[in-house]
């Protein structure tokens, strides 16, 4: 988008493309802006413009443009309110003399996109929530091209391979706001079909996102989607084993099989001697290998593998292995560095960030490293590779 055609968008009080914006005062506001220019619901086909820093007759509010001010608009597009991300960038303008910070936001390819559970649409020059006829309209926007392979469809699979009672009594909770499912009267495929679970066809099939967050055995549709986890009495692999298991089924349920085994594994030392109340050690922070493990099953790749995800609990070490090399913007160089990240399976991550297991996008090595100092760990050590990425966890002195 040229300077040119931001001018004449700025100046264009008509256009449905466009809001403006005083400050960063109505963060909320701006949020609900961007997800309601993702949805398109006009198909524009075309980005929606917020400026911030003007008038809504498209004057200069003469506010000061500063890079925090930039990274705040920035961190919205993953700070955990708009689900799935947006393709949005943020840039400071000058207009005729006015400093703008600029937000461009793209169609999305996939929508409904929702800030905290409510999809928001243009409706001329103003927001709205979308009822469910423009849901169901902006589901049948997908386009099916170039999709993530997290919500293409698995044509052997069908409604039946998809648990009901999960989606309706987990799921949907999670997601949703209250006042959002008590006024819900959509069937159940549409249900589904919003939340990407199924295709937006007149005969719906489970996605691959359905089939890992409410199917009934995902393995039997995507063979690698469990954790394979494995207890050596020893240093090396050859040593003996003393507990394995695969950790299987629908997300939510994977996940807290995975925290119980963690919790049946971890040692607690007490130490009652150098303070006069006791203290106690354990051997890993569960926090830190709660982070690290579910970067594995979220950041992974399930496509054109049948391996899982992997943790091997050496007597001084863990290993966590995932399938798949970094992706996008990272890369082996960059790894774990703050700030530096990409997301494989954005829907996944919707889920994963929907079930409560992620508060806060971007974050999850920086808390583990900070829990495992905390705790008197090494740090963790990484090793990406172009077909893995492998993280050691050392044991508490």
């Amino acid at each position: 988008m040229d300077d040119q055609e931001l001018i004449n968008l700025l100046h264009d009080i008509e256009s449905d493309r466009v809001e403006r914006k005083a400050s960063v005062s109505e963060k909320d506001k701006i949020r609900q802006a961007i997800c309601a220019f993702a949805n398109d619901l006009p198909n524009h086909q075309q980005p929606g413009v917020i400026f911030i820093g003007a008038n809504d007759n498209g004057t200069c509010t003469n506010l000061t443009i500063t890079d925090q001010l930039l990274l705040t608009l920035a961190d919205m597009r993953s700070d955990g309110n708009i689900m799935p991300f947006p393709m949005m960038t943020v840039q400071k303008k000058i207009v005729k003399g006015c400093d703008l910070a600029v937000v461009i936001v793209e169609p999305s390819d996939a929508p409904p996109v929702r800030h905290k559970g409510r999809t928001y649409i243009r409706v001329g020059p103003r927001r709205a929530i979308a009822t469910p006829e423009e849901e169901r309209r902006l589901s049948e926007k997908r386009r099916s091209k170039d999709l993530p392979f997290d919500i293409q469809l698995v044509p052997s699979a069908g409604l039946k391979d998809l648990d009901f009672d999960l989606f309706n009594k987990v799921y949907l909770p999670s997601a949703l706001p209250t006042e959002v499912l008590e006024n819900n009267q959509r069937t159940i495929e549409q249900q589904l079909c919003s939340m990407r679970f199924v295709t937006a066809d007149t005969d719906p099939k489970p996605t691959v996102l359905g089939i890992l967050v409410v199917g009934t055995d995902p393995r039997q549709f995507i063979p690698g989607a469990y954790i394979q986890f494995l207890r050596i009495d020893g240093e090396t692999l050859a040593d003996p084993i003393k507990d394995q298991k695969e950790i299987d089924g629908p997300l939510s349920e994977m996940l807290w099989m995975l925290d119980e085994t963690f919790k049946a594994h971890i040692s607690v030392a007490s130490d009652v001697t150098t303070q006069p109340i006791e203290i106690r050690h354990p051997d890993y922070p569960l926090v830190a290998l709660q982070q690290l493990a579910r970067n594995s099953v979220l950041h992974r790749t399930y496509e054109a593998t049948n391996a899982p995800a992997r943790i091997t609990w050496f007597r001084d070490r863990i290993e966590i292995i995932n399938p798949g090399g970094p992706y996008g913007q990272v890369n082996q160089e960059n790894f774990g560095e703050p700030g530096i990240t990409d997301y494989r399976n954005p829907h996944l991550a919707e889920a994963l960030k929907n079930l409560g297991y992620v508060q806060r996008f971007g974050v999850g090595i920086q808390i583990a490293r900070r829990e495992l100092e905390k705790n008197g760990n090494p740090p963790p050590e990484f090793f990406a590779k172009d077909a893995h990425v492998l993280v050691i966890v050392r044991r508490r002195p």
